[in-house]
């Protein structure tokens, strides 16, 4: 059942021993979101704490509690988690017992009992920050810093045209509230550690173009993980960097696991990313979404071209090839 923001509110309000849920892999997005829920329900004396499948990556650190209460949970509610099978392995056991989900993405399944969402906002965040204010709370500095981060990560600092007017709004009151703009958006977009800069120049060898240059595709695979040492976790915006080349509508990264690829595409206002990878069984965003696709690298290109070819027509007197 689809509910609005007074009953998501309510319903937070009155729960007790309140398990938030981030998704696996988790990004600034669905961990600054549940954690300015954490902080604000701490703030009315709940008992609450978030989990996630896969570990916290190092850079969140500044906004999270140095330890979280251990409780039997009554109330389970999903942040940022569109489907089930994001919720990964270790939490899995839960899918069915989902109160509440708080999500922007308009594939979202509505396996939760109740469901706040609106893909019209640039993060979950936005809704997030609209709750806790529904909720009567104080926007902390820490609460701040997680919504501000939730935000800038799902808009690439405020580049990509999912903006509003009420984003920009909303990130200027949480700056008013304390939220450490500047270190923030550093921290996410020009921090790399040694091992990221080395794994990004093997991944950019591996750039390549197809449809007269209007699709542009790199692969991420595990031989050079091992050989950088570099964490999947610290591997963030590697799917952008083929956008930024002149020309280029649609840029995929195949990320190599076991028994096929992982893929992750990043489009223009010319195609939407979202409707390709849901025909390949995927979903995510008009401008940034994802699937999987068994089998070897070959197959996977030839599955993502096959399903690009209605949106890339290969221009007249235009070949294809490595950059």
């Amino acid at each position: 059942m689809d509910i609005t923001i007074a009953e998501a509110a309510r319903q937070l309000q009155e729960a007790q021993d309140i398990l938030l849920i981030a998704h696996k892999s988790p990004d600034g997005d669905t961990l600054g979101s549940s954690f300015a829920l954490y902080w604000a329900l701490c703030g009315l004396q709940k008992r609450v704490r978030v989990e996630c499948s896969d570990p916290i990556p190092n850079k969140y650190s500044y906004f999270l509690p140095k330890e979280m209460p251990r409780f039997e949970p009554r109330f389970y509610a999903a942040v940022d988690l569109a489907d089930v099978q994001l919720l990964g392995g270790r939490l899995e056991p839960l899918a069915g017992s989902v109160h509440l989900c708080i999500d922007h993405h308009v594939t979202n399944t509505r396996y939760a009992a109740c469901t706040l969402v609106d893909p019209y906002q640039a993060a979950t965040a936005q809704l997030i920050y609209r709750v806790i204010r529904e909720m009567g709370c104080k926007v902390t500095p820490a609460i701040a810093d997680c919504l501000f981060t939730g935000i800038s990560t799902d808009t690439g600092c405020f580049r990509y045209p999912n903006v509003t007017p009420e984003t920009m709004r909303i990130a200027a009151d949480l700056m008013e509230a304390g939220a450490q703009a500047a270190y923030i958006n550093r921290l996410m977009f020009e921090t790399r550690s040694r091992a990221r800069v080395r794994a990004e120049r093997l991944i950019l060898d591996t750039l390549t173009e197809s449809f007269g240059g209007r699709c542009a595709e790199i692969v991420v695979s595990k031989a050079m993980m091992a050989e950088t040492g570099v964490r999947e976790d610290e591997l963030d915006g590697i799917s952008a960097l083929p956008r930024r080349i002149e020309g280029v509508w649609v840029s995929v990264t195949y990320h190599e696991r076991e028994n096929g690829y992982k893929i992750s595409m990043r489009t223009g206002d010319e195609v939407d990313a979202c409707t390709v990878c849901a025909a390949l069984g995927g979903g995510g965003h008009k401008r940034a979404a994802g699937c999987f696709i068994s089998g070897s690298l070959g197959e996977a290109r030839e599955r993502i071209r096959c399903a690009l070819e209605s949106f890339l027509p290969v221009p007249p007197n235009h070949g294809e090839g490595t950059v």
